[in-house]
């Protein structure tokens, strides 16, 4: 827009409003006290319009009573019911298409146009996508009850060495699973071996008979734990999931903000960094030398 139609547009706005907005001067515009006490509210209205839009974009393409949604594996079985009770009375109109998807498989049916909302980890791609605030779960670490480091409240990760570890699969998120081992050997721990696995009980199985360790956030263990593996916080926190919830640009509407509360309340997070800011970058390094 050029400048004598915006000129136009605020003055219309300011007559409407019966305040000026803007002080005016030869060298520069600068805001007034009572458009910075509209500023917060006028944000909120420009937010509600666009999620408006997009809530009518779907009811036009036919898609105003399912949700396409998706969590990653890692998320319990008590947070996902927690989110969909959540989510049922927010939005008891809409069906809610519930997927267990990697972040990869997620960014692959973002692209496709067959995804609305997804629960992703960073670091990841983010193209084409607008995200929620980011929300940190810490990493502890699981081990045998007879391992030296279960004697230690906190382990700091240079207490693992010699031990293998048991990850996610790298094709699942692989800037993360980079990332985890890049942070690992920083802090002295650079495993022998890498050995991959998603399901729970496969990755018990690993840890109790080849002495391997492997992370975890606390909300994932069952209850009863297991009664040979426990679990431990690493020393100073330097392993954590952090998660965002994505949609397609352009695509939120009232379901997908629903969505976004829901999975920040059943995780119990809060948001550490909003979306306007920068995320963590990527950063891929080969690990052809670990995996199995």
């Amino acid at each position: 827009m050029g400048q004598p139609p915006l000129s136009q547009r605020i003055q219309r706005l300011e007559r409407e409003l019966g305040i000026r907005l803007f002080e005016r001067s030869s060298r520069q515009v600068t805001i007034t006290h009572g458009g910075a006490l509209l500023l917060a509210e006028a944000r909120e209205i420009l937010s509600r319009s666009e999620t408006l839009l997009a809530t009518a974009r779907r009811i036009r393409d036919g898609e105003s009573g399912l949700l396409r949604a998706a969590l990653p594996p890692d998320i319990s079985g008590e947070t996902i019911a927690a989110l969909l009770a959540d989510f049922g009375e927010r939005q008891a109109g809409t069906e809610l298409e519930l997927h267990e998807l990697t972040t990869a498989q997620q960014l692959e049916r973002f692209g496709a146009g067959r995804l609305d909302v997804g629960l992703v980890h960073h670091p990841c791609d983010v193209s084409g996508l607008e995200i929620g605030p980011l929300l940190r779960r810490e990493l502890g670490v699981l081990l045998r009850h007879d391992h030296p480091a279960a004697r230690l409240t906190d382990v700091p990760l240079a207490a693992l060495a010699g031990h293998d570890l048991v990850l996610f699969p790298r094709g699942d998120a692989p800037a993360l699973h980079d990332e985890l081992l890049t942070t690992c050997a920083r802090n002295g721990y650079t495993p022998p071996t890498v050995r991959h696995g998603r399901s729970p009980s496969f990755i018990r199985g690993l840890i109790l008979s080849s002495q391997a360790v492997s992370f975890s956030p606390w909300d994932t263990q069952p209850a009863p734990p297991h009664p040979q593996i426990i679990w431990r916080h690493l020393a100073d926190a330097p392993l954590a999931w952090r998660h965002s919830v994505a949609w397609r640009q352009g695509q939120r509407d009232a379901a997908v903000d629903a969505f976004a509360e829901a999975v920040a309340r059943a995780l119990g997070g809060t948001g550490t960094v909003g979306p306007d800011q920068p995320l963590p970058p990527l950063h891929l390094r080969p690990t052809a030398e670990y995996w199995l």
